[in-house]
């Protein structure tokens, strides 16, 4: 039976968990698990499956594995996987999708009311045993613009109405969608951007993406909005987001997700209108559970020499 490695800088209970449940469905399996890619040297010449997110990936990974036959990335993102120098052709590279609705959108709506209602001034008046009371803003009457109008988006999308917000889509590929009042190109995001009360990043990150979301977007924003990024850290300019920041050319972010993780860029630990999250928009106990459902579909198919789902290369 192939050998299988994972590789991933979640916890170490679960990646624990994973292994036992893999182990559990298909215990003839050689199953390994390291932390981070430095520590794969001991496996990597012999494993023929790869388990991995991809922020914590690097080309030596798929360089040195000359038997590796198959990746199976545990989230939605394939940068930094299908984009690897020495990756080979004859490696199949599938996805986790469709299981990300959910806690990434509440993930987006808890960053939303966050920032919304200042909730950072909140903790910042509870450390110092204040009692501050200040006026917040509703969701209610205000406009979100998603970009990246994918599965996440269609269902961000409705909870954002249930909240009486006009919901705009920003899409390489505009096309009618539901729960949508209207999708504008890509293109146009700096356009669209002086409509919108928040930007809410979920777009994937490609050569087209990558700070995409840049200084002249921050520019025209409204004084008044904020920025949510939940997808990847590379389609924000960090340092143009900062200048916009300290400037209050924008109100606030609340980021998910950032350039180099798991670094933090220092300016933005300094700021008081930003609400930061290590990477945690997906990470439920249910996602996580639903991953490992998902990644023992894909091997029983492996194994039967039947077609894998959500292929990506």
């Amino acid at each position: 039976m192939p050998n299988v490695l994972i590789l991933t800088e979640v916890q170490e209970a679960m990646r624990a968990r994973y292994k036992a449940m893999l182990l559990e469905r298909f215990p003839q399996l050689t199953i390994n698990v390291v932390g981070h890619h430095n520590d794969v040297d001991p496996y990597i010449a012999d494993i023929d499956i790869l388990l991995c997110f991809s922020p914590p990936m690097a080309n030596h990974v798929v360089r040195d594995a000359p038997k590796l036959k198959w990746i199976q990335a545990l989230g939605t993102g394939v940068d930094n996987i299908v984009d690897l120098p020495s990756l080979g052709k004859e490696v199949l590279v599938t996805n986790v999708r469709g299981i990300h609705g959910a806690p990434v959108s509440e993930a987006t709506i808890a960053f939303m009311l966050s920032l919304a209602r200042d909730m950072p001034r909140s903790v910042r008046a509870q450390e110092q045993s204040k009692w501050e009371r200040w006026p917040s803003a509703l969701l209610a009457g205000k406009t979100v613009g998603i970009f990246g109008v994918g599965l996440i988006a269609e269902y961000l999308a409705p909870i954002c109405k249930t909240f009486g917000m006009t919901v705009v889509g920003i899409s390489g590929s505009p096309r009618e969608t539901k729960h949508f009042d209207r999708v504008a190109h890509r293109n146009d995001l700096t356009k669209v951007a002086g409509d919108l009360d928040f930007l809410v990043v979920l777009t994937p990150l490609t050569p087209e993406t990558r700070n995409i979301v840049g200084a002249k977007v921050f520019a025209a924003m409204k004084p008044t909005a904020y920025l949510v990024n939940v997808a990847r850290g590379g389609v924000v300019d960090e340092p143009a987001l900062i200048a916009a920041l300290e400037a209050e050319k924008i109100a606030g972010a609340g980021l998910d997700v950032y350039e180099e993780e798991p670094k933090v860029h220092p300016g933005l630990l300094s700021l008081d209108n930003v609400v930061l999250l290590p990477h945690l928009g997906s990470a439920t106990q249910e996602t996580r559970t639903a991953m490992g459902m998902r990644v023992a579909e894909n091997l029983e198919a492996f194994f039967g020499g039947r077609p894998l789902r959500d292929s990506v290369v």
